[in-house]
């Protein structure tokens, strides 16, 4: 965003609004007798139920729970008390490159009856539709694919209606894209005058009261998906005061636009990963009510909450902070995958005011989506039937995805852990797996390739089962391996064509870099710096031909994505060792601390063409990329990179695939799922003479490919 914007924005919004609004409540800021919210006496004026869900980018599942996600939607706004006081909103990432994003690409008679015209990412797009969702935020997976697959994504096309509701970010200036900035329209505006369109704000009429909506994405957007043309503000964020103070400098004038044009109830929805930023923002914004959270799959609930099997609330439903004006503000969040619909019901004073008081956790939290839920609201004389356009696109889509799922590439004896509380956090079997893949595949075109990395973030779903066993309420789940499917021919422990989409769905190309060892170690910092209790930064790696041993309580490293080399800012990599495949150390990088030996020798590196996005090749133009998840690879002395990937080329016809060697086909060559697709046929499938895969998971005290030596402090 340019300095400029919010002063148009907000000229726009006035004209806009002052003319239009009429019957809302307003204050003129002098009458503070209900200003903590909470006071006995603060009468009622009005009551809004909203509903929320953020994050739909995570579990192969997500498909099998929307039909009754749609039922628990239904189910609320049916209540005659609350129905026409009801606002749904999306605080960002309703789709994700992956199976049932691709499903919808496929051109047949099922997906053309589903969505008027088949289109990747199109059926997600349905489902928000027909939860009558107002508005969204823009995430960062909602660009992953990059801004004119956005556009065609969000914008009607013939019998596909597009969008039902306006995608708003105000830290983002759209203008500079060329694929978006046909679709903006003024902030402020109804957001029925909004479908398909991108903004900063919009308004809905809810219950005879307008509601001010505001969105805000992740200031680290460009480092975490395709922005494209995108101007994103502020820039050189970080997590501390200053960071979050600049952040709230770039939202509070959309926020103070609507106030001045009379509007007092206010809504953010705010996508920014870590939903410490989202509780530092409450503290800091002037007037806004509720904060949605997006992009962090924080699970909040309350003590009245069923949650699904296995799983536990991270805190309290709804987190509730005092504003700079002293006013309340509600921070809301629940699960992704269309597991939970969060549910707020709160009263306002005549003022705008929250009234928190009344905050009831029988009505508030999160609801899960699961048949015994859907059941005891049917029950309570809720209608519980799900949206017929929801029910045609699973319908679809799912039949689409069978021919996948009996499409096995190997077998594993044991659960593989790609959740994202622990591929972000400390070394997991599938990141082993996986990066030990991309390893094997790259020696197949280049022998002497010696490391793996890939970001954890990278890794978006499990392979296998969390069982919790029958009728226990606090036993611990079983972690199984893939279950049997008789009906598509998918065996016990079978590792699919759709388990790997599901779990790898960015589909990555590969790309082959070389380091020195005073890089690899500043690139290696930069892996663990953000790791702190209870963060699950996507830079976290998962590595393969090499081993490491970090702590925490040391210095993180600092200083942007221009590599530090020997000069790095970090000292939490203690040790640092190239390994063979038997683990054997065959260079010492780091010892205690220190790097040794000459520290220009180089290192071939295989790593995913997103982290490398920032590197130029022969045959690859950088530009101006950020690298990705930040790391520090700019200004390697000689990378001397090479795409396995035509597609990632700048000419694709200097890439050559005839390393790759065919036994599995429905992935590009070059690409992460083929990698492990032919790592699984080569080494893991019984019936090519391999044995199936039966790495067990450990816990982080005991992982000894990226030793966390202060978790091993503090185990007990």
């Amino acid at each position: 965003m340019t300095t400029t914007q919010p002063v148009w924005r907000r000229l726009v919004l006035l004209a806009l609004l002052t003319a239009s609004i009429a019957g809302c409540s307003s204050s003129d800021g002098d009458d503070n007798d209900n200003d903590s919210g909470d006071m006995d006496n603060a009468a009622p004026a009005y009551r809004l139920q909203l509903l929320h869900f953020a994050d739909m980018d995570g579990s192969t599942a997500a498909l099998d729970y929307v039909s009754n996600f749609s039922s628990l939607v239904n189910a609320f706004a049916s209540d005659e008390d609350l129905a026409d006081n009801t606002l749904v909103l999306s605080s960002g990432d309703n789709f994700i490159p992956g199976p049932r994003f691709f499903a919808a690409g496929v051109d047949n008679d099922d997906t053309r009856g589903a969505l008027g015209v088949a289109g990747n990412g199109r059926g997600d797009i349905v489902f928000v539709n027909a939860f009558d969702t107002a508005a969204a935020a823009v995430g960062n997976h909602d660009l992953d694919q990059g801004t004119e697959a956005f556009a065609d994504i969000i914008a009607a096309d013939g019998d596909y209606p597009g969008a039902a509701f306006p995608y708003l970010s105000t830290n983002l200036d759209f203008s500079t894209d060329a694929s978006l900035s046909g679709l903006i329209v003024a902030d402020g505006l109804p957001t029925s005058d909004g479908a398909g369109s991108v903004s900063g704000s919009a308004t809905v009429e809810i219950g005879g009261e307008t509601i001010g909506l505001v969105g805000a994405s992740t200031p680290a957007l460009a480092s975490l998906t395709s922005t494209g043309g995108i101007t994103v503000s502020p820039s050189g964020f970080s997590m501390d005061e200053s960071g979050y103070d600049a952040l709230a400098a770039e939202i509070q004038p959309a926020i103070d636009a609507l106030v001045d044009a009379g509007i007092d109830k206010i809504v953010l929805m705010a996508h920014m990963q870590q939903i410490a930023i989202e509780k530092a923002l409450a503290t800091r914004l002037n007037d806004v009510d509720i904060i949605i959270a997006g992009g962090s799959n924080t699970l909040l609930a309350d003590s009245n909450d069923v949650l699904r099997d296995g799983e536990m609330a991270a805190d309290t439903y709804p987190l509730s902070f005092d504003g700079p004006d002293g006013t309340p503000t509600l921070v809301v969040n629940v699960d992704g995958d269309y597991k939970y619909l969060g549910r707020l019901v709160a009263d306002f004073d005549d003022a705008g005011v929250l009234i928190t008081s009344t905050l009831d956790a029988a009505e508030n939290g999160a609801w899960a989506s699961t048949d015994a839920v859907v059941e005891m609201l049917g029950n309570r004389g809720l209608d519980t039937t799900a949206n017929p356009d929801v029910l045609d696109v699973q319908s679809a889509l799912q039949t689409v995805l069978a021919d996948q799922d009996g499409n096995v590439q190997g077998i594993t004896d044991v659960y593989l852990d790609g959740r994202r509380t622990q591929v972000r956090t400390e070394e997991t079997n599938l990141g082993d797996l996986t990066a030990d893949a991309n390893l094997y595949y790259a020696r197949l075109a280049e022998p002497g390739v010696q490391v793996s990395l890939k970001n954890g973030g990278g890794i978006r779903d499990d392979i296998g089962q969390v069982v919790v066993p029958p009728g226990s309420n606090d036993a611990e789940p079983e972690f199984r391996p893939p279950q049997a499917n008789d009906s598509i021919g998918k065996p016990a422990g079978g590792v699919s064509q759709f388990d790997i989409a599901g779990s790898l769905r960015f589909n990555n190309s590969l790309t082959l870099i070389t380091v020195t060892a005073a890089e690899l170690r500043d690139i290696m910092e930069h892996a663990v710096a953000a790791t702190t209790e209870g963060a699950t930064p996507g830079q976290f790696p998962q590595i393969g031909g090499m081993r490491i041993a970090f702590d925490a309580d040391e210095t993180a490293r600092t200083g942007g994505q221009m590599n530090l080399g020997a000069a790095t800012t970090g000292s939490r990599i203690r040790s640092l060792e190239v390994i063979d495949d038997a683990g054997t150390a065959t260079d010492t990088i780091v010892a205690n601390g220190v790097l040794q030996g000459d520290s220009n020798r180089g290192i071939r590196m295989v790593l995913l063409a997103f982290t490398a996005a920032c590197v130029a090749g022969d045959n690859y133009d950088a530009g101006t990329q950020e690298c990705g998840d930040a790391y520090p690879l700019m200004s390697l002395a000689d990378p001397q990179r090479v795409d396995l990937d035509p597609a990632t080329a700048t000419d694709p016809s200097l890439v050559s695939t005839d390393y790759d060697p065919g036994l599995a086909s429905f992935a590009d060559s070059g690409t992460e799922q083929d990698a492990l697709a032919e790592h699984l046929r080569a080494l893991y499938n019984p019936d090519n003479g391999g044995m199936a895969y039966a790495q067990v998971e450990t816990a982080a005290a005991d992982d000894t490919r990226i030793v966390n030596l202060k978790a091993q402090r503090d185990a007990p």
